[in-house]
C-alpha cells in the first residue's frame, strides 16, 4: 500500500530527507519504473506464467506482486532480468528470491491488510514490499549494513511507510513490536530459532527455509503453547549469518 506524506522508516536515525535523496540517486530509484520498457506488462505476464500457473490463488498477493516494481530491487545489470524465473545477485554474496517463492511464501503467511510481519532478511527489500503493498505493517531486519541502508532507501523512495527496517542481527527478532501476526525468514538457519517462535501472535504462521545444504521451506503455525510444523517444498536459500551461527560453531 503506498502512502504519501511523510517517509520515516525507522533505521536508526535516518530521516525523510536523507532516505529520499539516496532513493533519488540510487540502482532502486522510482525513475526507473518510467524509462524504456513496459515493466507493468513484464509484471502481469511474470504473475501469470510464474506464479498462478504454479497454484498461487490469493488474490491480494497477485495483485501486490503485480504491483511492486521488482526492476527498481535489482541493480542495474540485472534489471532486465528482473522478471524472469530466477534469483538474482543483490551484492554482499545475497539474492533476490525467483519471483514465485516470494509469492508462495506471501501466500503461506496468510496475512493482508492491517495485520503485523516480521521479516528476517531484508536483502533488497522486495518481500518487504510486497507485504507493505498488501497493506501489512512490515518490521524488517537485515544484517548486511549496506544492504540495509540500501533497502530503506528504496523502499522509503517508494513511499512503502509502513516497511520498517532495521540493521542487525535478526536471530532475536524484535520484541519490541512482538507479537506479530506472521514472521517471514529469507535466509536458512540449521533449525528454528527459539527467539522467533516466541514472538508469534496465537494462530500466526512463520515461514522459515531450514537446513544447511538440502533445506525444507517449513510453515510454523503457534497454537498456544503448542507448535504445529509442516513441510511445504525444497528450496536452496542463503544461510542465515550472526548469532545462529556462533551458537552452531
Amino acid at each position: 500500500m503506498r502512502r504519501d506524506g511523510d517517509c520515516w522508516l525507522g533505521v536508526g536515525l535516518i530521516a525523510c530527507l536523507a532516505v529520499f535523496v539516496t532513493a533519488c540517486s540510487a540502482p532502486g530509484s522510482p525513475s526507473g519504473e518510467v524509462q524504456g520498457r513496459d515493466w507493468a506488462s513484464r509484471r502481469s505476464e511474470m504473475v501469470r506464467a510464474q506464479i498462478e500457473a504454479r497454484g498461487v490463488k490469493d488474490p491480494y498477493v497477485l495483485d501486490s506482486m503485480r504491483a511492486v516494481p521488482r526492476h527498481l530491487f535489482v541493480p542495474d545489470v540485472y534489471r532486465d532480468a528482473a522478471y524472469n524465473d530466477s534469483p538474482l545477485p543483490i551484492g554482499q554474496g545475497q539474492t533476490i528470491s525467483q519471483p514465485y517463492i516470494v509469492a508462495l511464501m506471501t501466500e503461506l503467511l496468510e496475512v493482508g491488510d492491517g495485520s503485523s510481519v516480521l521479516e528476517i532478511g531484508t536483502g533488497s527489500g522486495y518481500q518487504a514490499a510486497v507485504l507493505a503493498e498488501m497493506g501489512v505493517e512490515v518490521y524488517s531486519i537485515e544484517i548486511k549494513t549496506t544492504l540495509c541502508e540500501s533497502a530503506a532507501a528504496t523502499l522509503g523512495g517508494l513511499g512503502y511507510e509502513n516497511a520498517h527496517v532495521r540493521c542487525g542481527d535478526g536471530y532475536g527478532g524484535w520484541p519490541e513490536h512482538a507479537p506479530f501476526d506472521g514472521i517471514i525468514v529469507t535466509a536458512a538457519p540449521d533449525r528454528i530459532p527459539d527467539p522467533l517462535v516466541e514472538q508469534l501472535a496465537d494462530g500466526a504462521r512463520m515461514v522459515i527455509p531450514v537446513g544447511e545444504f538440502y533445506q525444507e521451506l517449513k510453515v510454523i503455525t503457534r497454537n498456544g503453547d503448542s507448535f504445529e510444523e509442516r513441510s511445504v517444498i525444497p528450496v536452496r536459500f542463503v544461510p542465515m549469518t550472526g548469532e545462529i551461527e556462533r551458537q552452531r560453531n
